[in-house]
């Protein structure tokens, strides 16, 4: 095998949890599936564009901005999309985004995005019951609205609102983050599906 860069790269556009925040070991669950590809043989160049407190209708706003500057006519780019926690969370005891808000900017994002094989990783399980009963109503929406559009989503909400590790960790940070075995333990559960979906901009020569 070689180190060369594969001819692939991969933008993740999200919020907080795609910036790793609260992970000492400043990898989260997207540099821990890029060094993944790495260690597999597939090193590609990746671009993080997590941003705190973003929301579905900020990301809207800036994600086609934000890719068509790192476009290159050497690599094919792909889309990691993940964000929903910030429209769940209570603002004037409400939720910052109403789910038929949510919902549209999910499918626009994804109809505007469809050209780069996008992926989506839904939204965790926070310390807040009043927001994960929101989270829980979004995330099967966001779910639905992925099925419709075609692209593959991780329900990451099921596994971690019942995963004691996980829990423990947000609970004994800000709420909301996880620490590096938290962030271990997401990018665990997204992996199986990422192997499907990375594997399909890998080409059947690489290696040789």
């Amino acid at each position: 095998m070689t180190n060369a860069p594969h001819p692939l790269q991969l933008c993740f556009i999200g919020d907080s949890f795609v910036a790793g925040i609260g992970d000492e070991t400043a990898l989260g669950w997207t540099g821990r599936l890029v060094a993944r590809a790495a260690l597999q043989g597939h090193p590609v160049t990746a671009y993080n564009l997590g941003i705190r407190k973003n929301t579905s209708t900020d990301i809207r706003a800036r994600h086609a901005g934000e890719v068509a500057l790192r476009l290159s006519p050497e690599r094919r780019t792909r889309l990691v999309f993940s964000f929903g926690v910030n429209d769940a969370t209570l603002a004037d005891g409400a939720p910052r985004v109403s789910l038929e808000e949510s919902f549209a900017n999910l499918s626009a994002i994804l109809a505007e995005a469809r050209d780069h094989t996008p992926f989506f990783v839904g939204p965790p399980a926070v310390d807040d019951e009043r927001s994960n009963a929101h989270l829980e109503v979004l995330n099967a929406g966001f779910r639905r609205i992925c099925i419709d559009h075609d692209v593959p989503y991780v329900d990451t909400f099921a596994v971690l609102v019942a995963h004691p590790l996980w829990r423990q960790q947000v609970r004994e940070g800000d709420g909301a983050h996880p620490r590096s075995q938290g962030y271990a333990v997401l990018a665990e559960t997204v992996t199986p599906a990422w192997d499907r979906w990375f594997t399909q901009g890998v080409s059947p020569d690489r290696g040789k």
